[in-house]
């Protein structure tokens, strides 16, 4: 026999088996029973809700020869064919594969005959907003004035994709997404149903992690019942299956955050990637974390209202008590924006570790909540200054504000030999970056110019202090150098330099090769 996933092993097969949906639920049930029974439905809501399994009880509620409350019996043979799937009577079309006119065109031919058994002939058009537009306009007709023994059930996960003329057509059913508490009560009656244990806690984060979806818990919940063979499901193992990250990392990951401890960070990120998760899923369930840190802020809910343990919310409280509200919601916004672009890019790594650095430094965004920040900080460190808690000089400074004018760029005359060296460094700087170990170092990098100084020294110049002074405070020069002379075989003698805020970035040109003629060959200095 073979295996039926667990979605439609128990996929509710009437009326008051379906979650989370009782305003539908109760509203089709008078209708069957006063039989006021519509000619199109349009149920809309996000994935996993139940609207195709909404849609299959209502095709064989309205066929059934026993109905039991409105709902179907599942016994007599029309429910018996419609759910082997033999029954002409009900038509499944995925509109993502049949979205063409002609796809349509034979429908209309088909609504012309009445059913042969059964009372109606009903048309199930899963994900609708893909039809083209021709199919819209060769189906409005029909659903306007469709026979009487014809229903039309429409469903979609984006409503507003669908035409109005069509909208205004059907009657119109928003599912909603299910309840923390309904997606631990279906999980907990499968679970036993199945005779597996598991302990509470996995079963909260697995229906936390559904999202509102019945269909994203039980294929969740079934990864992990696979995983564990026959042992009980923990919250560990769950983590494990899922490629999760365990409340206490975020905790640590947020405390050097706010430390401002680059290092710590790194490293922070380092153990997460190391142990197998996944960035995606770590920066989803961070934005979850610092949401749970601005309503303990503003709301003080429970432990049991965030859904996690007694020590988690002890060290969130603490936390939040460390952040103002602007801040939390500045942190949100950033790691919001990476979630965007981490979907498509093969660098999730070194976005991850920016965007955690951009959240210790405000003054490398100029938004109102970032200024606010800016200020907030510099207000703190008054006060240090003022109890002499700290020295003036180890005070930061902030990010200064580039000047509307430039002053003109620098020349750097170099001979033959050397501006060739420069050329050839110069076109391999991204494999060079590529090449080197640590993420931030080559995030560090990014946007500087390297050029040749003097006394046979090769300088990296910096635009951004924040930048610079990380780069200085690791030590990277060491590194650089090191991968410099393993690419080229030969030493190389290193600085690095922070460019004033009118300072261009020098040109590199060469100087003359015959005495008493001026020639130069010049290289823009742009970022490499």
């Amino acid at each position: 026999m073979s295996y039926t996933a667990l979605y439609r092993k128990w996929r509710p097969a009437r009326f008051e088996d379906v979650r989370g949906q009782d305003h539908i639920v109760q509203t089709i049930r008078n209708q069957l029973a006063s039989g006021h029974i519509g000619h199109a439905y349009l149920f809309t809501g996000t994935r996993g809700v139940g609207k195709t399994t909404m849609a299959k009880i209502l095709a064989r509620a309205v066929n059934c020869e026993h109905p039991v409350n409105g709902s179907p019996c599942n016994e007599c043979p029309s429910c018996r064919a419609i759910l082997s799937g033999n029954s002409v009577n009900v038509v499944e079309i995925d509109a993502a594969s049949n979205n063409g006119v002609d796809n349509i065109r034979e429908i209309r031919e088909e609504v012309r005959y009445k059913p042969t058994e059964g009372k109606y002939r009903v048309y199930i058009i899963d994900e609708v907003h893909m039809l083209s537009a021709g199919a819209f306009n060769a189906i409005l007709k029909t659903l306007e004035e469709p026979p009487e023994y014809v229903i039309f059930i429409l469903a979609t996960t984006e409503v507003q994709k669908i035409p109005v003329t069509v909208l205004s057509r059907c009657q119109r059913y928003d599912f909603r997404r299910l309840s923390l508490e309904e997606l631990k009560q279906q999980l907990n009656e499968l679970l036993q149903a199945e005779n597996v244990q598991a302990d509470e806690e996995a079963v909260t984060y697995l229906a936390r992690q559904a999202d509102g979806s019945s269909r994203d818990a039980l294929s969740l919940l079934e990864r992990c019942i696979s995983f564990g063979a026959g042992e009980v499901l923990t919250y560990d193992r769950v983590l494990d299956v899922l490629g999760a990250v365990d409340q206490t990392v975020f905790s640590k990951v947020l405390r050097a955050v706010l430390k401002g401890d680059v290092r710590e960070t790194i490293d922070s990120v380092d153990e997460i990637l190391a142990s197998g998760r996944e960035v995606t899923r770590f920066v989803t369930e961070f934005i979850q974390y610092l949401r749970n840190a601005l309503l303990v802020q503003t709301e003080n809910p429970s432990e049991a209202v965030l859904g996690i343990s007694k020590e988690n919310m002890a060290r969130l409280r603490e936390e939040a008590r460390q952040m103002e509200i602007p801040e939390v919601m500045r942190f949100i916004r950033i790691q919001s924006a990476l979630l965007n672009e981490i979907r498509f890019s093969t660098s999730r790594r070194t976005l991850l570790e920016l965007a955690l650095i951009k959240m210790m430094m405000p003054a490398m965004e100029s938004d109102e909540e970032s200024l606010r920040d800016r200020i907030r900080f510099l207000e703190e460190k008054v006060n240090e200054l003022s109890k002499g808690q700290i020295r003036f000089e180890e005070a930061p400074a902030m990010k200064p504000l580039p000047e509307k004018t430039v002053a003109p760029a620098a020349k750097i005359e170099v001979p033959e030999a050397t501006y060739e060296e420069y050329k050839q460094i110069r076109n391999d700087w991204k494999d060079i970056l590529f090449a080197l170990k640590s993420p931030l170092m080559r995030a560090l990098l990014q946007g500087t110019t390297f050029v040749p100084g003097e006394e046979g020294k090769w300088t990296v110049l910096f635009k951004d202090k924040f930048y610079y002074n990380s780069f200085e405070n690791q030590n990277f020069i060491a590194d650089l150098t090191e991968e410099l002379k393993k690419k080229y075989g030969k030493e190389f003698a290193i600085t690095s330099r922070l460019l004033e805020a009118a300072e261009a970035a020098p040109q590199v040109v060469l100087g003359s090769r015959i005495p008493g003629i001026e020639m130069e060959i010049k290289e823009e200095g742009e970022p490499i």
